[in-house]
This record gives structure tokens, C-alpha cells and sequence, in this order.
């Protein structure tokens, strides 16, 4: 072998050998910038989880305050919720920069839909027609009301061709579930959602005419237009109504069933947000006043 082969293979196997090493060290490289990021990536969960820990400590705080102040409100005798109440609090502790925001809010001000059907299986004609109407006001198909029945109700007997179909035959444990019954549309939801309830005694059709917004107000009886729901809207901001006496001067000959009608309420719904960082925790509650020093809670979401 000449000298020219030599020097080839020489420079042939250095060639190699660079290549070896380059190769070597991209992926050398890529298992560092890897454990990097697996680390960045394991520490910015382990921040978010603690975060979000924090956050939902703080949000639960909102509630148990929110339960106690509406204890407090319901044990005053001249107490008439009228409107939802907001509470807002920055930096309530001194380790701790964001927001809590609590909202407490009247489910007796809204229409019970379970009430259409009683645990009886009857349909509750008074809730029914009220639904029927609250319905027209909204612009809804006046129909959704039979296709609510047909959920609740147990038979299997449909009032519509198709209200049958998949029915649950017992009674809603969440507005969401609107969205399973067939032919009740997104944008029903989206009517109806700040105006109804799942929560309250089915067997007694019962509206807080304090706390009511006048689409329900308007739903209570044919008679009840618009200038007469607001008529009871603005006398309710100067003085709470007490009783039906009142409410019969200014709705004058529309008639309402008196035991449809509540001057306070005792189901309250409380959405406390905690916030700090960008990072965010909701809890959403409902609670059930059952004597002065007890709060049941029938409903718990949080996200």
C-alpha cells in the first residue's frame, strides 16, 4: 500500500470519528435540554397544583363566610332579600395577593322547573302554566314546558311525538341537564339559565316576589305585564313587601295563588372565585337554611 492510501485512510477514519462525535454529543444535547425541560416543566405543575391548592382554600373560605353571613341575614326578622349580593375582597390574607369575589344569590327568586311534576307524579298545573308563560316571555318555544314534564314525570306516555325519548323520568339535579332533554336547543339554555332552579320543595311551586326579576314576576298570571312587574320591582326597593295585601294594590285584579308567593328565601346559591397570578378556583354551592344555626348544602361543584 502506497503512502497515498495511508493518508486516505487516515483522513478517513478522522472523518469518522468527528461524525461519532458530533452524533455523540447531539444527543448529548437533546437528553440535557430533555431533563430540562422535564424539570421546568415538573416544577411549573408542582407551582400550579400548589397554586391551585391555595386558591381553592381561599375559595372555600368564601363560602363558609358566605353561609355565615346568610345565616346572620335570615335571623334578622326584618331582613327581605331584594337583590344578589356581591363581596369582593383583595388581599384578604397577608400571604396572599389576588382576589376573592363572592356572589350570593336567591334561588327562591327562580322558577323551580322540578315543580312542574310533584313527587307524586301529578302535574303541578300552577307551576306548569306558569312555566308555559315564562317561556313565551323569554321567546322559547312554549313546548319545552311538555318536554320538561315528560323528563320528570315517571310514565312513559308522551305528551309531544318525540318528548319521550330518553327521558330520565325523575326530577333534574342540575340545569345542565336541560341540555340532555330532547329538543331543548343551546340557546333555550342560554334563555332560561338566569331564571330557573332545580332546587326547592317540588310539591310547592313557591317564588321570593322580594328577589324575582320580572320575567318570573310577569310568569306568576296572565294579568302581570311589564309596567306591573316593574310597579312591584320599584316598590320592593323602597320597602320590601310583607305580605299579599300589598302585592294585591299594585297588580290590582291579576291574581296570583297566595301560596305561590314567599316573602324571603331560604335556598341561596354562592359562587366564590378566588384568583391570584393567573391562576383561578370556583366552587359553586347551594344552601339550604334548616334552623338558625344549621346550613345544609345540596349542590357542590368546583373548578
Amino acid at each position: 500500500m502506497n503512502h497515498c492510501s495511508y493518508e486516505t485512510l487516515y483522513n478517513n477514519q478522522k472523518g469518522i470519528a468527528l461524525i461519532v462525535t458530533l452524533l455523540a454529543l447531539v444527543l448529548i444535547t437533546a437528553l440535557v435540554i430533555e431533563f430540562s425541560y422535564g424539570v421546568y416543566t415538573g416544577t411549573s405543575n408542582l407551582y400550579n397544583w400548589r397554586d391551585s391548592q391555595r386558591l381553592s382554600l381561599m375559595a372555600k373560605s368564601g363560602v363558609n363566610v358566605s353561609a355565615r353571613l346568610i345565616l346572620s341575614m335570615l335571623d334578622d326578622s326584618d331582613f327581605r332579600y331584594t337583590e344578589p349580593i356581591e363581596l369582593p375582597v383583595e388581599n384578604p390574607f397577608e400571604d396572599f395577593e389576588g382576589t376573592v369575589m363572592v356572589r350570593i344569590e336567591d334561588e327562591t327568586s327562580k322558577f323551580n322547573i322540578n315543580s312542574i311534576v310533584r313527587h307524586n307524579g301529578t302535574l303541578n298545573e300552577d307551576a306548569y302554566y306558569s312555566f308555559r308563560r315564562l317561556l313565551k316571555i323569554l321567546s322559547a318555544d312554549e313546548k319545552i314546558a311538555d318536554r320538561v314534564a315528560d323528563w320528570i314525570d315517571r310514565d312513559s306516555e308522551a305528551i309531544l311525538p318525540d318528548s319521550e325519548a330518553g327521558a330520565k323520568n325523575a326530577a333534574l339535579v342540575s340545569i345542565d341537564e336541560l341540555l340532555l332533554i330532547n329538543g331543548i336547543s343551546k340557546e333555550d339554555y342560554d334563555k332560561l339559565l338566569p331564571y330557573i332552579t332545580v332546587f326547592g320543595n317540588r310539591d310547592n311551586f313557591i317564588i321570593n316576589i322580594n328577589s324575582a326579576e320580572k320575567p318570573v314576576i310577569m310568569s306568576l298570571a296572565d294579568g302581570i305585564d311589564d309596567r306591573l312587574a316593574q310597579q312591584v320591582i320599584d316598590h320592593r326597593k323602597i320597602k320590601p313587601l310583607e305580605g299579599p295585601g300589598e302585592l294585591d294594590n299594585i297588580i290590582g285584579s291579576a291574581k296570583i295563588p297566595s301560596q305561590s308567593i314567599v316573602y324571603t328565601g331560604d335556598i341561596f346559591s354562592i359562587k366564590s372565585t378566588a384568583a391570584s397570578g393567573g391562576v383561578k378556583r370556583v366552587i359553586e354551592t347551594v344552601v339550604f337554611k334548616m334552623s338558625k344555626s344549621i346550613t345544609t348544602v345540596q349542590y357542590w361543584k368546583e373548578y
